[in-house]
């Protein structure tokens, strides 16, 4: 009788989970079936879902509930507390299974390559996010000693980072935040937030409903100034061609002619404003200079030659995300990603690596939001399906599941089950309940693992 198909998986956030689900619902699934092992270099699931999206975002966090369904499958095991290059490797996972898909996300800061970028009062957003999600490899403590702010970029990340610095400790004291950064936050001294845009409204990459809800705090008052709502031609065919920019521009051009209220937090969106530099003395960041833009035609952007100083203190670049390389994997320095053709990765020779697949932000660049993720998935998992229906995967040395934990109790590697994340689940669940809280995080690793029974 033929034995499943073993597949690896590499990250178990939205990518990895979705291209689980997607070998489940195969025919292969029913016949001879599969059996599927996701590794995570956290102790918890879910990746960026639980490290990267605002605590105060509740609604996109609901899309745990279907990935829970997902993993709650007795043909997946997690093995979370497991990092890929060094507690194993390819060859490792060769040895385990038919095919290996990476779905590795993207963790680290885009860089921003203008002068004053590496002063003290300079941030990347990915590390505040990092910070404010609980996430357990990052410093407890940030510095929020700031009264203005500048953040970089204008898309739902710099949203993110603005909101948070411009509300209050106690407005986000509902959600899940641990105490570190409810203390932290306690002692922000923000009042000022300036969001800076190269391009103009038609080209935020704002989703309309992240925009809206920045509106929502008694606590932040959104200004933009009328004189940034500009369209050429090339902007008016992306608001008739794109639902979503049109939302965007229009919820703008309302903000852009409403007297100002008295709010205590003032929150600028500034378009076309193009970073030049962050201006420094004694090594910490005392401005920003700009320079103003205008539209060419195409809804792209020149510079007009005309600069201006910000008084801020802080900056925060929003500017993308960036993964990390991956060991004994093709590289593509300049997207930041894997090669590959449909999933399948490609070496330099133009030969696919065999059974070797990605999906997600390592294959595509970190762009989309988290459904645009299912297809990336479905069209690796259908290729990967088709090699193996045409015998053009490798055939491993150890296909037994025993041989997987074998191998971690050998190297003793204390790792995290899909069991152990029910349990951290129920301890988190139980801080927050004398607080009428959902739950509140626990940070340490080291708590992590043992509230995991790892």
């Amino acid at each position: 009788m033929p034995r499943p198909l073993r597949v690896a998986i590499v990250g178990s956030g939205p990518a990895g989970i979705y291209a689980a689900d997607a070998l489940l619902k195969s025919d292969v699934a029913a016949e001879p079936g599969v059996s599927i092992d996701i590794f995570e270099r956290m102790p918890a699931p879910f990746g960026l879902i639980r490290y990267g999206v605002a605590p105060d975002h509740p609604r996109i966090k609901g899309i745990i509930t279907a990935l829970h369904q997902v993993l709650d499958k007795p043909q997946i095991r997690l093995f979370g507390n497991v990092d890929y290059g060094t507690d194993l490797h390819l060859d490792d996972l060769r040895a385990f299974y038919d095919g290996v898909i990476f779905a590795t996300g993207a963790t680290a800061d885009r860089a921003l390559p203008i002068p004053g970028i590496d002063l003290d009062g300079s941030y990347g957003a990915a590390d505040f996010v990092s910070w404010y999600d609980g996430h357990p490899d990052v410093p407890r403590t940030w510095p929020l000693g700031a009264e203005k702010v500048a953040v970089l970029g204008v898309g739902n990340v710099a949203l993110d980072v603005a909101r948070v610095l411009a509300k209050t400790a106690d407005e986000l004291l509902p959600t899940e935040i641990p105490p570190n950064v409810y203390e932290g936050l306690k002692a922000n001294k923000a009042v000022e937030i300036h969001v800076f845009g190269r391009r103009g409204p038609a080209q935020a990459k704002f989703s309309p409903m992240e925009l809206r809800e920045l509106d929502h705090s008694p606590n932040i008052e959104v200004i933009v100034d009328p004189e940034d709502i500009d369209y050429d031609e090339g902007s008016i065919a992306t608001r008739r061609g794109n639902k979503q920019a049109d939302m965007v521009a229009k919820t703008l051009e309302n903000w852009a002619i409403r007297d100002t209220g008295d709010r205590p937090h003032k929150l600028f969106l500034h378009f076309f404003e193009s970073p030049v530099e962050i201006l420094g003395e004694d090594g910490k960041v005392v401005g920003l200079r700009t320079e103003r833009t205008e539209l060419d035609g195409t809804g792209n952007v020149k510079g007009t030659g005309t600069f201006k100083d910000w008084d801020v203190s802080a900056v925060y670049r929003a500017v993308g995300y960036l993964s990390d390389k991956l060991p004994k994997l093709p590289w593509d320095i300049d997207s930041g990603t894997v090669p590959d053709q449909g999933g399948r990765v490609i070496q330099e020779t133009g030969e696919h690596l065999r059974s070797t697949y990605v999906t997600g932000w390592i294959r595509r660049g970190p762009v989309g939001l988290i459904g645009h993720t299912k297809g990336d998935a479905n069209e690796t998992v259908a290729n990967l399906l088709d090699d193996y229906a045409n015998g053009r995967l490798h055939t491993p040395a150890s296909p037994d599941p025993q041989a997987v934990d074998a191998f971690l109790a050998e190297r003793d590697i204390r790792f995290t089950t899909w069991d152990g994340w029910y349990r951290l689940d129920a301890a988190e669940k139980a801080l927050g309940e004398p607080q009428g809280r959902e739950r509140v995080k626990i940070v340490e690793r080291e708590d992590m693992l043992r509230a995991s029974g790892a």
